[in-house]
């Protein structure tokens, strides 16, 4: 029933759209005869663009590798990814297309990597700021926290959804409608296991204001998850909503969030979740930037602190950690990714405390550096065991040779503490070393106009 009233609402939404633009485009057009109309869509300027993307990236990790049951890891891991796109991009009045193949994977991978399209949609404007994009497509709201295209991934990540909005005078507003399945089902009902999206069904509405003549904007984020309990064969249904501030007076940056989650998990668990972020930033001048930060998600009380090859479980009444879901998890928690990419044992949290400072330089033109430290901790108390997770330092560089080609490189240390090492069941948390290196070529192809 749920997934007729979705398909009826992006039917009206279409329908809405076309006959405002139809009247717009109307209202546009100058009183001409007849044989002019029909001739008029032949005025329209054509663009065709090829782009290509040819991402490398080695890294070397050392220590804090996960043991695996009744074995032992060595000390360190190398290796090779890669990540190349084409990206066909066609526009004219009223209409974008766009149609992005990858292919992403490791040197020397069995089964030759991952080939798929990234993206592949068509987009339908209107003068007064209406806009229908359907189809495959990157979704990035604000800092990128709660949706993002997640971007340092290989794979990085797009949804198979309609997006409808308005953008004008200040104001934009997007309304997001996805449902998938697994094949064209004519039996076997509508359930969705393994497929290519994380979600049966997503439902979003996001609004974004900026006041005029105060460097202020704020956005509204409201957001109705349907994901499917393997057992039960049954639709359950997780909501988010929250706001995100941004404000920009003179050299100062000031950006805020909060959102909350609730109602209930796959396995109908109630979910009672919440998290705050602040971040202060203060441009010195063109070469030096500092910034400060604090973020709190919660997790999830009594958490169980499960050993090596032991079995126990907590009952939980409810889930109180943060899901980050569909962000772009690099840039937020150090970047190594120790957090909120995997998932910790038996799928509860013990939520996170991350309190960051870094300085941005930049010395000559196309040079970039910055330094960065975070103290990590979790919310929750956990028994027998401390709140700190460590201390993370970061160094990267990054120099862009050409408007096309850019080379990156960067050194993590974080020293864990004994929490860390039984949340992440590690032999070693003393010495956790990560360094990459990263090319990334960007090329125009081929561009015309008629």
């Amino acid at each position: 029933m749920r997934s007729h009233i979705y398909f009826c609402l992006a039917l009206c939404l279409t329908a809405m759209f076309c006959t405002a633009a139809g009247r717009a485009m109307a209202d546009e057009l100058p009183q001409v005869d007849e044989a002019k109309k029909a001739n008029s869509d032949t005025a329209a300027i054509n663009k065709l663009d090829i782009d290509a993307q040819f991402l490398t990236r080695g890294e070397y990790r050392s220590g804090g590798l996960p043991l695996e049951e009744d074995s032992e890891n060595d000390d360190f891991a190398a290796f090779m990814m890669e990540r190349t796109r084409l990206i066909i991009g066609y526009q004219r009045t009223y209409l974008d297309a766009k149609v992005s193949i990858q292919h992403s994977g490791v040197w020397g991978q069995s089964g030759k990597g991952s080939m798929n399209l990234y993206e592949t949609y068509i987009q339908l404007n209107a003068p007064v700021g209406l806009f229908a994009k359907i189809g495959r497509q990157e979704l990035a709201y604000d800092n990128e926290r709660i949706i993002g295209s997640d971007d340092w991934a290989m794979a990085a990540s797009s949804h198979d959804v309609g997006k409808f909005g308005y953008e004008g005078h200040g104001h934009k507003v997007h309304v997001i409608l996805g449902y998938n399945q697994n094949a064209e089902n004519t039996n076997g009902g509508t359930f969705y296991k393994d497929g290519a999206q994380p979600y049966k069904s997503m439902q979003t509405l996001w609004y974004h204001y900026d006041v005029p003549h105060t460097n202020f904007g704020a956005s509204l984020l409201s957001m109705n998850l349907g994901v499917q309990d393997e057992e039960a064969h049954t639709t359950r249904f997780q909501h988010l909503a929250g706001a995100y501030l941004l404000w920009t007076p003179k050299s100062w940056l000031v950006e805020g969030s909060y959102y909350r989650q609730f109602g209930h998990n796959e396995d109908d668990l109630p979910i009672k979740a919440w998290m705050g972020s602040i971040k202060l930033q203060f441009t010195l001048n063109p070469q030096w930037s500092f910034t400060t930060g604090y973020d709190y998600l919660s997790g999830d009380e009594f958490y169980y602190v499960r050993g090596q090859g032991q079995i126990g479980l907590v009952r939980h009444k409810d889930m109180r950690g943060f899901t980050t879901l569909y962000g772009s998890h690099h840039q937020f928690y150090g970047a190594m990714d120790f957090f909120y990419i995997s998932a910790y044992a038996d799928g509860f949290s013990p939520g996170l405390q991350n309190l960051y400072a870094s300085v941005d330089v930049t010395p000559v033109k196309k040079l970039t550096l910055n330094a960065s430290y975070h103290y990590l901790a979790t919310t929750v108390k956990l028994k027998e065991y401390g709140r700190s997770l460590g201390h993370e330092v970061e160094l990267t560089a990054g120099y862009k040779f050409q408007p096309w080609g850019k080379l990156s490189v960067g050194y993590s240390f974080m020293a864990g503490t004994d929490t860390m090492k039984k949340l992440k069941r590690t032999s070693d948390t003393g010495q956790l070393n990560w360094v990459w290196l990263s090319l990334n070529i960007t090329p125009r192809l081929f561009s015309v106009k008629w």
